[in-house]
């Protein structure tokens, strides 16, 4: 069995990934792959990753054109953006370290496993493997979407799906010993369904296997077609996630014209009215341009559709092609930001610079902030 890299906008070092551990399933094994030839996958996909450059147009081992990154390098050509300096220190993290972390590292090599937070380097790499958490990616790694935040690589997967990835992914969460897990993917927008069934069948195959497991899915928005949120709410997992991104005024042209504000609050809202007992989630990227006045109006729209849980997290630019960052939001910030949303009536909104969709994932209802301590964070600001 073998994972592979790429991710969204998550490592704060601008690689992709929706923090945790995140996991992609091949999408080219043959049955010796599966019981544990992988290396060889693997430097196949990082040759192909140096050869061809972000923004350039590339073939896929599925046979279809994709785009390195997602976003053509001729979009950005010419234009002045503003360019903030280096990161601040609060976006630093600590050295990976650990009981349970070097159980997933030892894990990860003796059944040659590549990560997307290894190869990213991502800085929660550390806490998210010692929590037991982690995020596989499903349904491929190319996305039919184009969104100016994400670095995912885009195109037309033309209907391609690894119709062994949910048993695949049930055996790495019972391999890995996970007590909580998200499933992120793509946009899949070639399906009929938009992959609701594949995401479906993953719930239910995890819940096979490892039925103590809990279960997040951070899905897309399947074109706001209701029947197929639906499919995924009712397969037995604990927390709907559909990311809003930005504010209302931002969604273009930060995301893709496919998805829409509106559209995902009525996603959110119908998997609440449908399953009453299933959470649901929400994540804003700040940094973008918004003001405070549009932060607080974002979260008020999600209370109006009954989003029980939110994230907020600095927007970290992944590549030059994409948009900028406006502005460094300050640890004391997020906290004040949390407070706004605690005030509205979310269960819980878990708030700071290295914070993602999946980030502590596990610990959303303990009510302080994840653990997170945005004021220990402060004391590194100089």
């Amino acid at each position: 069995m073998s994972a592979l890299r790429r991710a969204r906008w998550g490592s704060p070092l601008g690689a992709r990934g929706p923090s945790a551990y995140t996991l992609r399933m091949s999408e080219d094994r043959s049955d010796k792959d599966r019981q544990g030839a992988a290396p060889a996958i693997v430097q196949t996909i990082a040759a192909d990753s140096i050869r061809v450059r972000s923004g350039e147009k590339y073939r896929t081992s599925q046979g279809f054109n994709a785009i390195r990154d997602g976003v053509k390098a001729s979009q950005q050509a010419g234009q002045t953006l503003r360019v903030l300096g280096g990161k601040p220190r609060w976006l630093k993290a600590p050295m990976a370290s650990g009981n349970h972390y070097e159980f997933v590292r030892r894990t990860v090599r003796e059944h040659r496993l590549a990560t997307v937070c290894e190869e990213a380097k991502c800085p929660n790499i550390g806490e998210c493997w010692n929590a037991g958490t982690a995020t596989i990616m499903l349904m491929g790694e190319v996305c039919t979407r184009t969104c100016r935040f994400c670095s995912v690589d885009t195109g037309n997967p033309r209907g391609w799906l690894d119709p062994q990835e949910p048993s695949n992914a049930a055996q790495t969460v019972s391999l890995m010993q996970l007590q909580y897990v998200v499933l992120t993917s793509v946009n899949r927008d070639d399906l009929p369904d938009g992959g609701a069934e594949h995401f479906a069948a993953t719930v239910r195959a995890i819940k096979e296997i490892s039925p103590q497991t809990a279960v997040e899915a951070l899905t897309p928005d399947f074109q706001g077609v209701l029947r197929d949120v639906e499919t995924v709410v009712d397969s037995g997992l604990q927390v709907f996630a559909q990311n809003v991104e930005t504010v209302r005024r931002l969604t273009y042209p930060v995301r893709d014209p496919r998805a829409g504000y509106e559209q995902t609050l009525r996603v959110l809202a119908h998997a609440k009215q449908h399953r009453p007992e299933v959470l649901t989630k929400t994540s804003l990227m700040l940094g973008l341009g918004e003001t405070e006045a549009e932060i607080i109006e974002a979260m008020d729209d999600m209370r109006a559709h009954q989003v029980d849980l939110l994230t907020l997290g600095q927007y970290l630019r992944p590549t030059p092609n994409h948009l900028p960052v406006a502005r460094f939001v300050t640890p004391e910030e997020f906290d004040r930001y949390r407070h706004w949303a605690l005030e509205r009536g979310f269960r819980e909104c878990v708030s700071g610079p290295l914070v993602r969709s999946s980030y502590r994932a596990e610990q959303a209802l303990q009510g302080n902030n994840a653990g997170l301590d945005n004021q220990a964070l402060m004391g590194v600001v100089s």
